[in-house]
């Protein structure tokens, strides 16, 4: 079923809809709306606002989420894996395929920090993030009032709290809750379930396949 949608989908296939140049960009590129495989998806793409870690909104009037299809369908597979162990839930998409000239964007707005330092929080543009080729994800977990679960921060977070690989010490010294801890590790089940693989400083940030492949295989989304 997934293939067939693909095979329709196409700047054509979007003929009815308004698209905006980045979206334009990514159908142009091969890419797909996720909500087209799996219309249970949301997404509230934050750089489309000011909620995010630059305060700016730098999608303009994109309002869509897209992914290489190898992606989306990992995605689509990840929803269905949730709804198996809570039918009342759906993922809540933040923001997939990411132009690099917006990977640029966060790069300069970090240059107060050392070179060491910005790595911790954007990609450099020069090797990329695996956003720019549509192959990764940030998500959350949306309960069925469609309000996002409490994962302990706030999505863009940078600090020890939004790290996975805190979270142990978190929890016993009381900043993260038991409850806090499980909302995350089933987002992580069902992303790693379906193919995906999560990163060590941020729950929401999942990839579904290495840089050097994505590069390889895709390119830059410039």
């Amino acid at each position: 079923m997934i293939a067939g949608v693909l095979a329709t989908l196409g700047v054509t296939g979007y003929a009815q809809t308004k698209l905006s140049p980045f979206e334009r960009k990514f159908i142009e590129r091969g890419l797909v709306d996720v909500q087209k495989l799996d219309p249970t998806l949301k997404v509230e793409l934050k750089y489309s606002t000011t909620d995010n870690f630059i305060k700016e909104d730098v999608y303009g009037d994109l309002e869509r989420a897209y992914l290489q299809p190898m992606a989306a369908e990992k995605l689509v597979k990840a929803n269905k894996f949730l709804k198996q162990e809570k039918p009342d839930y759906t993922l809540l998409v933040y923001d997939g395929a990411r132009p690099r000239s917006v990977t640029k964007i966060f790069w300069k707005r970090m240059s107060h920090l050392p070179y060491n330092r910005r790595e911790d929080f954007v990609a450099d543009p020069a090797r990329g993030s695996i956003h720019n080729f549509g192959c990764a994800v940030d998500l959350t977990i949306a309960d069925e009032k469609g309000q996002p679960l409490d994962m302990g921060t706030i999505f863009d977070f940078f600090g020890e709290l939004a790290e996975p690989r805190r979270e142990a010490a978190m929890l016993k010294a009381g900043k993260l809750t038991k409850q806090q801890l499980e909302n995350r590790k089933l987002l992580r089940r069902v992303m790693v379930k379906a193919g995906y693989t999560s990163i060590q400083t941020e729950w929401w940030h999942y990839n579904a396949m290495s840089r050097e492949r994505a590069k390889a295989t895709y390119g830059f989304i410039e």
